[in-house]
């Protein structure tokens, strides 16, 4: 089971940040601890938003379609 996840900045709330992972509770320590380059700076991080998905290959096209300009705009609009 995959989780697409959607990250808010405590601290700087205009940064964003989706990812995805299957121990979605692991992830959010490692993104707050400062593990992961792509989040280090804005931390700490809360979880505003996540899917769960039984099939690996769906959450795959879900993430790339939220990280492209389409999903994006997707997502400020209903999701954020």
């Amino acid at each position: 089971m995959k989780y697409v996840y959607f990250l808010q900045s405590l601290t700087a709330p205009n940064q964003r940040y989706i990812g995805m992972t299957e121990d979605l509770e692991a992830r959010l320590q490692t993104h707050n601890a400062g593990g992961s380059p792509h989040t280090s700076k804005y931390r700490p991080w809360k979880v505003v938003v996540h899917f769960c998905f039984h099939d690996d290959q769906r959450a795959i096209e879900f993430e790339r379609y939220l990280k492209s300009g389409s999903g994006h705009a997707f997502a400020k609009k209903r999701l954020w």
